[in-house]
């Protein structure tokens, strides 16, 4: 739960999506905003979150 709380909300938003399978181009289409701006998202939240892969994020979050 405390890296849950070190996420922007558009880190969470972000999360969310990565967590359904959507790819970075779809990530950015839903929410508006540039590829680039997705992959910085991404990454500063799969660092925060302390997981390499969206197989490790998904598994996290099952756990919270």
């Amino acid at each position: 739960k405390g890296r849950l709380e070190k996420l922007t909300p558009r880190e969470r938003e972000v999360m969310k999506l990565v967590i359904t399978g959507m790819l970075n181009k779809q990530i950015a289409a839903e929410l508006g905003i540039k590829h680039g701006t997705v992959k910085v998202h991404r990454g500063r939240m799969m660092t925060k979150m302390g997981v390499q892969s969206v197989a490790e994020l998904v598994s996290l979050n099952a756990e919270l």
